[in-house]
């Protein structure tokens, strides 16, 4: 009896599992579903097409994204190379899939011929009926969306560097690129001068702009630096992050680091670094010397080399343990990440500032390595 139930319950929940939200026809259900005053998109299949067993997952989610409104539109599909061959041959299906949009009086279905994504999917759909699907908006990108009326004032006429991204909704190559030039565009949030943006360049509205900056496939990625937006720079580099990182600290003058934060280098003065290093080979009279050196150089430099000289003050008012303890405190705080980014950012650039001086060439190495 306990066998019995058992499988009756696994027979349930098997049932659930593979419930289905595409309608499935055939030549004895077709004409009773579709063209009966509700619109339908429908797939042509075969079960052997690896093209088809791709789209699969994504029918379903399609199917499951318009449940709500399974009395106003139908997603359904036939085995156009099986029991459905005789549709397949009636509405001129040469290959698989084929996608047909029906209209609510069925005649004549037009050829679906956009993305095979869920976004193209539910987009298609919804121009069609004005029936919204239940997929919930993605957040908005990190990087700035501009089109022909923004375009100048974001580029053109800023005083910002601003690398911009062609692309077109259909092309799979600027599908690919999408994820790395928003995390692109995070790491570079804090810097208000460096601007990642992007441009649907095949929309009508903007297809004058990409044929002002000969903009001939998708993407083409373009830098238009401060002082030179008239001459755009070709970027031909790899697509990754951490190629883009690196080609915008070059171009905008910071160090920023794939993933967030500040890299090793920022914060960083040469010559600051070389009097860190005398500093602490230096013992009394002359550390002094140095330090009073250094005070009066930072003041002709300004706050950026101001932590340089307040590591040389506590040293100098004995706290000699000062620049190991500190740099074991900005690696436990660092690593924990709680902090605002442009705290982050400051603390950051202490611990740098901290790996100049000979004695903390290990913790400041510890830090690199968490970091």
């Amino acid at each position: 009896m306990k066998f019995t139930i058992g499988l009756f319950a696994a027979v349930i929940s098997l049932g659930g599992a593979l419930a289905s939200n595409v309608i499935e026809l055939d030549p004895d259900n077709f004409d009773s579903i579709v063209g009966q005053g509700k619109p339908a998109l429908v797939e042509f299949f075969a079960p052997w097409c690896g093209h088809c067993k791709n789209l699969a997952p994504t029918y379903e989610q399609l199917a499951d994204a318009f449940v709500h409104a399974k009395d106003k539109v139908v997603i359904a599909k036939v085995d156009a190379d099986g029991v459905g061959k005789s549709l397949g041959s009636k509405y001129g299906v040469t290959g698989f899939p084929t996608l047909k949009w029906f209209n609510a009086a069925g005649g004549e279905p037009e050829k679906y011929e956009g993305g095979r994504d869920l976004d193209a999917l539910s987009s298609f759909i919804t121009s069609k009926t004005g029936i919204k699907s239940n997929i919930k908006p993605p957040p908005p990108p990190a990087y700035q969306i501009l089109d022909i009326n923004t375009f100048d004032d974001v580029v053109i006429n800023s005083d910002d560097d601003v690398i911009v991204s062609f692309t077109a909704p259909w092309c799979g190559h600027c599908k690919h690129l999408k994820p790395t030039w928003d995390e692109v565009a995070k790491d570079f949030a804090a810097e208000s001068r460096c601007i990642i943006a992007n441009i649907d360049a095949d929309a009508a509205h903007n297809k004058p702009l990409a044929q002002k900056y000969g903009v001939q496939g998708f993407p083409t990625i373009k830098f238009f630096g401060k002082g030179n937006k008239d001459k755009p720079e070709d970027y031909d580099g790899p697509r990754t992050e951490e190629a883009f990182v690196e080609f915008m600290n070059e171009k905008c003058g910071v160090q920023r680091a794939p993933g967030g934060g500040l890299t090793e280098l920022a914060g960083r003065l040469p010559e600051f670094d070389t009097l860190a290093t005398k500093f602490l080979d230096a013992t009394g009279e002359a550390r002094d010397a140095i330090y009073k050196d250094a005070a009066e150089l930072a003041a002709a430099v300004g706050p950026a080399a101001s932590h340089y000289v307040r590591v040389m003050e506590k040293v100098v008012n004995g706290s000699e343990e000062y620049v190991e303890k500190e740099a074991k405190r900005l690696a436990t705080i660092l690593k924990k990440r709680t902090l605002a980014p442009a705290k982050l950012d400051e603390l950051k650039i202490k611990a740098n500032i901290l790996g100049a001086f000979k004695k903390v060439q290990e913790a400041a190495g510890h830090i690199a390595a968490e970091l």
